[in-house]
């Protein structure tokens, strides 16, 4: 079966968003270095009797050769990335950033999009518009389960054809698997577009340094069939980017160290529901998901718009009053301009009541008038839909 794919014009925003974050980067072709390729003798005689295959032995041979493939550094100071940051954040209506904020490489950037709306197809493509543009070929993915990495290996497999015909080049790609270190030394020497995909229980028990199991020892440690190298010296040498899938399941503090450990170039985070913000660039919230009938239904009680440009757009429905005596009215909390300070205050209001005036004429609340309240679905209408 061959899978037709439709391009979507939010999924090219989001790239292109990425993409403009390094606008000023030079462009690299496949950037060389001399690897560390160990101790050839004990990494002969320890595989000489696994390999019987010619396809295999040249595996080996290929192997002798010092020769690497690397992400080039990023070129632009921290002042040039932060005003192209703010620059996609400004097209993009969000809230514009005071500073990098600090995170994993040279910049940790944000992109919220909400499940089922294809955010592995935006972060492979990503993969490709970063390559065409800049050079770089070194990726990891991490996600947080089996389920979902073995996922992430069919998007890879089945957008392959699809990306071909976009690009004129596939993707190689590999599940990490301690046993299988050849897969690190063909990641390195290839000058083509390299991604490996971790799952956070491989990379719990595989990834941590100084830990006393096995699997931590094989990366950590110098291994005999690896030619006495550290495999995490091999990883660190490519300056991978670091691409997490639902990072908000990798914030503890050992994960964040395992991660740096990569010596990444910089990362990305895909989610629908941040926990930490690093520099947001791209937001398709629930809201504009299920507006641009991308998602069937959403239900929604409380509602918090947040990173629009200047402000955190704050609204809350408590509740709805019913009563005998009058129509049904809401008990909104909001925010409300005083004379030192914002506060968020709760308000009784009726249709027709405009939160431009209750909130003293702050901005974000233009164009907020009720124009419906239904106590039976429990939601409140505003003019501007």
């Amino acid at each position: 079966m061959k899978f037709t794919f439709k391009i979507q014009q939010y999924q090219t925003e989001a790239v292109e968003s990425i993409v403009s974050v390094f606008r000023g980067q030079p462009y690299y072709g496949p950037v060389s270095y001399c690897r560390d390729i160990g101790n050839q003798d004990k990494l002969e005689s320890n595989q000489i009797s696994f390999y019987e295959t010619k396809e295999q032995s040249l595996k080996v041979k290929d192997w002798e050769d010092g020769s690497g493939f690397k992400n080039e550094l990023i070129m632009l100071s921290e002042d040039e990335l932060l005003l192209n940051i703010r620059e996609v954040q400004q097209m993009n209506n969000l809230k514009v950033s005071e500073m990098l904020v600090e995170g994993l490489g040279h910049c940790s950037l944000d992109v919220e999009m909400e499940t089922g709306t294809g955010k592995t197809y935006v972060y492979i493509k990503t993969m490709y518009e970063l390559n065409k543009n800049y050079g770089w070929t070194k990726f990891i993915v991490v996600v947080p389960s089996i389920a979902i990495r073995e996922g992430v290996k069919k998007s890879f497999e089945i957008t392959q054809e699809h990306f071909m015909e976009q690009y004129g080049k596939k993707v190689r790609f590999f599940v990490y698997n301690s046993k299988d270190l050849a897969q690190l030394d063909t990641f390195s020497s290839d000058f083509g577009i390299n991604v490996m995909i971790i799952n956070m229980q491989a990379f719990n028990s595989s990834m941590k340094e100084g830990g006393r199991n096995k699997e931590s020892k094989i990366i950590y440690g110098e291994r005999d069939e690896f030619g006495s190298r550290r495999p995490i010296d091999v990883i660190k040498a490519v300056n991978p980017i670091l691409i997490l899938d639902e990072p908000q399941k990798m914030e503890g503090i050992a994960t964040q160290d395992a991660l740096r450990n990569f010596n990444p170039l910089f990362c990305l985070n895909f989610s629908a529901t941040h926990v930490k913000h690093h520099n947001l660039i791209y937001a398709l919230d629930a809201v504009d998901a299920y507006n641009q009938r991308l998602v069937k239904k959403i239900e929604v009680k409380g509602v918090q718009v947040k990173n629009f440009h200047g402000t955190e757009q704050y609204l809350y429905l408590e509740s709805i009053l019913i009563s005998a005596s009058h129509p049904p009215r809401a008990r909104l909390e909001f925010e409300v301009s005083g004379k030192n300070s914002t506060k968020r205050k709760i308000r009784i209001c009726k249709v027709g009541d405009n939160l431009y005036e209750l909130s003293k004429y702050m901005e974000q609340y233009k164009g907020y008038c009720l124009s419906e309240i239904d106590p039976i679905a429990g939601t409140v209408t505003f003019t501007n839909g």
